[in-house]
């Protein structure tokens, strides 16, 4: 079937129907009440999913004492190679493991975010937040060492802390803290 070409009218070769026609739906956006999409960063934050990928924590058992059993497993799953760990026996009076991290660093700035060092980590030693926002004024702050992670976990597990920063405690810490 062949097409033979439309004969245009003066208004239609200059584009004055397009152009009113957008100019009309653009009016009715501006005349009709709508719900608000921009959020008025950093006051205002949207909270995000389950299972969103942000800085790292790493985790602490009942005792308060690190979960990680320095395995290695995280620093060998990692595609980026950002996170370095040094194990030493652990003292005597901890009998339900070996060894523990004697140091524990990731690189921010390396890493992918990929959740590989999660999903490796058999004690689930290392896990992703919400945060995902962090600022610093030189490259060697955001090389998190061990201490620094175990302070992610006290923030990320206390509820005044991640209302501050407009976020929901993750579903695992609700339940640890309704189970305590």
């Amino acid at each position: 079937m062949i097409r033979q070409n439309l004969k245009l009218t003066t208004a239609e070769k200059f584009y004055l129907p397009a152009i009113l026609k957008g100019m009309l739906i653009t009016l009715k956006h501006m005349i009709r009440p709508h719900d608000r999409v921009t959020i008025q960063y950093p006051e205002e934050r949207r909270d995000h999913p389950t299972g969103y990928r942000g800085f790292h924590r790493l985790n602490k058992d009942e005792q308060g004492r690190i979960k990680c059993v320095a395995c290695e497993l995280c620093a060998t799953a990692c595609p980026a190679h950002c996170i370095t760990i040094e194990p030493e026996p652990t003292p005597a009076e901890w009998t339900d493991r070996e060894r523990m991290p004697k140091r524990f660093d990731i690189d921010m700035l390396v890493c992918i975010y990929c959740g590989m060092c999660e999903e490796a980590c058999p004690v689930d030693a290392i896990e992703l937040t919400k945060i995902h926002d962090w600022t610093s004024s030189s490259r060697e702050e955001m090389i998190w060492n061990k201490e620094k992670l175990l302070e992610q976990y006290d923030n990320t597990t206390n509820e005044a802390y991640m209302a501050k920063m407009g976020l929901s405690l993750n579903p695992k810490d609700q339940t640890k803290k309704t189970a305590a």
